[in-house]
């Protein structure tokens, strides 16, 4: 099999929903991105051979397969072909993935994957909402389907994990403040050489430099009534807008062009776990991706798990016991927010940044996805 390798892997800063790419379609978002790595790696567009990007609701502006639109406003030849893929938070993370095993395949050489989400111009939930102002529950979905999964909105799901590992509204906060303080950080030093430029600041929008903490004690749980739950506004993901792209390649052709691979894969992973709880795929998304890697959690040196809620995190956290100091070095979605399609690429690319600022080896991904999904990625920097 060949050997597929990253190249280059870029983001833009993620902005607040109604923020700075607001007015920013985004396909348009999709396509500077593109062009942005392209540049970066001083490769060709006549030598992509498909765009894959992710996106989760793909409806509006970010329907009509968004990765042949964003292939087409980005310049690329005719001849590049693009798609576009839903494995809901996991998306540009599965684009990755697909792309990677094109390459090992020997069906490609080189490929542009990763992902777009504009919360500000296409709603949450608008591909299954068929045309209401908002999203009241799962009515479009099979009702044989909900009498066999009693399907809960995430937030709940969030709520019964919390519950399940005892995990308290304070110890959630932290982690919240904990995720805010360092991004801060990351950004005020100019750590992230992930990020392109076209914003006001070079930094992700909703970071804060400060938190405070009795005002985050008293916010009332999202879905659940006062003192009987913990998930707040606070303690999860910031909607946002954003996209990422990861530039993948044959490891000998790229060597051949004299371009410099950056990182190779160890391991690549999808599972499925209970619908219900529907965020706790992580858990075996890491053993599985270890196990295939044929490495133990302590090897590993730079970890990105997708904080969609805080719970998440620390669950993860008390099943395999792994070092915070190593879990989101430089803050999570909690801070820098989740523009779903994106996200997964966008993690991917700034976690070779970090291992690269830290001389670090050993990177792992992971996503939590709706109805009982994970992905996740181990790369090797090289």
């Amino acid at each position: 099999m060949n050997q597929a390798v990253i190249l280059e892997a870029v983001r833009t800063p993620f902005g607040r929903r109604g923020g700075w790419w607001a007015q920013t379609r985004p396909d348009a978002l999709l396509a500077e991105t593109v062009q942005g790595l392209l540049a970066r790696a001083a490769l060709p567009g006549d030598k992509v051979e498909d765009l894959i990007a992710g996106c989760v609701s793909q409806a509006g502006e970010q329907g009509a397969n968004i990765g042949r639109l964003a292939a087409m406003l980005a310049g690329l030849p005719e001849s590049v072909p693009g798609v576009a893929l839903n494995r809901m938070c996991g998306s540009s993370q599965q684009a990755v993935h697909f792309g990677a095993q094109a390459i090992a395949a020997g069906d490609m050489r080189y490929v542009v994957a990763g992902g777009v989400e504009s919360m500000s111009r296409v709603p949450m939930f608008l591909d299954v909402t068929l045309g209401q102002t908002e999203f009241r529950g799962f009515e479009s979905l099979n009702p044989a389907l909900l009498a066999r999964y009693p399907l809960i909105h995430q937030i709940e799901s969030a709520e019964r994990i919390a519950s399940h590992w005892g995990l308290s509204q304070a110890e959630m906060d932290q982690w919240a403040r904990e995720s805010h303080a360092r991004a801060w950080v990351a950004a005020s030093a100019g750590l992230h050489a992930e990020l392109l430029p076209g914003t006001p600041a070079l930094r992700d929008e909703g970071i804060r430099e400060t938190t405070d903490a009795a005002r985050m004690a008293a916010m009332a749980p999202a879905l659940r009534p006062p003192g009987q739950g913990g998930v707040t506004a606070a303690n999860a993901s910031q909607l946002a807008d954003g996209a990422a792209a990861v530039l993948l390649a044959d490891k000998d052709t790229a060597l051949a062009d004299g371009l410099r691979p950056r990182a190779r894969f160890l391991a690549r992973v999808a599972v499925g776990s209970d619908p219900v709880m529907q965020l706790t795929g992580v858990i075996p998304a890491a053993r599985q991706a270890l196990s295939r890697a044929g490495l133990a959690l302590e090897d590993i040196d730079w970890i990105e798990i997708n904080e969609a809620f805080a719970s998440v995190v620390l669950a993860w956290q008390r099943e395999l016991g792994a070092d915070l100091a190593r879990v989101n070095p430089w803050g999570g979605a909690i801070a820098h927010g989740h523009p779903l399609g994106a996200t997964g690429a966008g993690l991917m690319a700034k976690m070779l940044a970090g291992l690269e600022a830290t001389e670090g080896e050993l990177g792992m991904q992971l996503m939590c996805i709706g109805h009982g999904m994970a992905t996740a990625t181990i790369i090797q920097r090289v």
